[in-house]
């Protein structure tokens, strides 16, 4: 946004109230995980939750992302991850009760779409 600003010098004038929202925690980026998994009733194996929370510690430490969206980056990856997970029981032809509502670590859709299994 600033440097949308600072296109146009007169623009910042327009906006004299600044909000700076500050990035989640890794820890709060879980709890959105851990909520939209719950509300689409999925949850996801120790395996999984261990290679969501080190992604999300080396993503959120790059200095270089200053315009990453963190909140919506989770929820990204956990969309990804249940249409991923969709597609694997889909052509293992398995359909039983906790494999629907289960997220492997296999099927964590993480960083430009790859799949990273633990």
């Amino acid at each position: 946004m600033d440097n949308f600003l600072m296109l146009n010098p007169g623009l910042k004038s327009r906006f004299p109230l600044v909000i700076d929202f500050k990035d989640y925690t890794v820890s709060e980026l879980l709890q959105i995980a851990d909520k939209m998994l719950k509300e689409r009733q999925y949850e996801l194996t120790k395996e999984a939750l261990y290679k969501l929370r080190q992604h999300l510690n080396d993503v959120t430490g790059q200095s270089s992302l200053q315009a990453f969206s963190n909140g919506r980056y989770v929820r990204n990856v956990i969309e990804k991850s249940i249409r991923s997970q969709a597609m694997r029981l889909l052509s293992a032809n398995k359909f039983d009760r906790e494999e629907l509502m289960t997220l492997k670590s296999i099927d964590l859709i993480l960083a430009d779409g790859e799949k990273v299994s633990f």
